[in-house]
């Protein structure tokens, strides 16, 4: 479960076990910042679909940073689910493992997301901190209807 918190520094924290039902973006990397929320516009069509959702006005992306595989390649645009239960056709289920994350909160644009993971990586590594490149890394969207005015907690996974 994610905490609704205004995160002004990178702060340390944990996460349980999180099961994700939504769609999967695979495209060319500078396409992404087009692709997620053409994808998160969709998914937002079909909430009423998806049973036992946690918090309907929050959507999670998820992607794995140094993908080894095919399979891990991309990006998810979910909603968080108690369980999976008659999954909607053409809607995928993700599980995301109990894991440690440095976080912080970026609010605005769009284009500016990159900005802030540069701030969040500067202070992991300042603070000793090693990036799991190859886990799970989400990002929570409590605002996602307006690419000028995100609100998005920034989880970089960490050991």
């Amino acid at each position: 479960m994610y905490k609704k918190t205004v995160l002004k520094t990178p702060v340390v924290t944990e996460h349980q076990e999180m099961k994700l039902v939504g769609l999967r973006v695979l495209c060319e990397g500078d396409q992404y910042i087009h692709e997620i929320p053409k994808a998160s516009k969709s998914l937002q069509s079909q909430l009423e679909s998806i049973l036992h959702v946690v918090d309907p006005a929050v959507q999670i992306g998820a992607f794995i940073v140094d993908a080894s595989t095919v399979q891990e390649d991309g990006y998810w645009v979910c909603v968080e689910v108690e369980n999976f239960e008659n999954v909607p056709t053409g809607l995928v289920t993700l599980t995301i493992p109990p894991q440690r994350y440095a976080s912080i909160q970026h609010v605005g644009r769009n284009e500016e997301i990159k900005d802030t993971y540069e701030r969040l990586h500067k202070w992991t590594q300042k603070n000793g901190y090693v990036r799991l490149l190859n886990n799970w890394h989400i990002e929570v969207f409590y605002s996602f209807n307006n690419v000028d005015q995100l609100k998005i907690e920034l989880y970089d996974t960490i050991q």
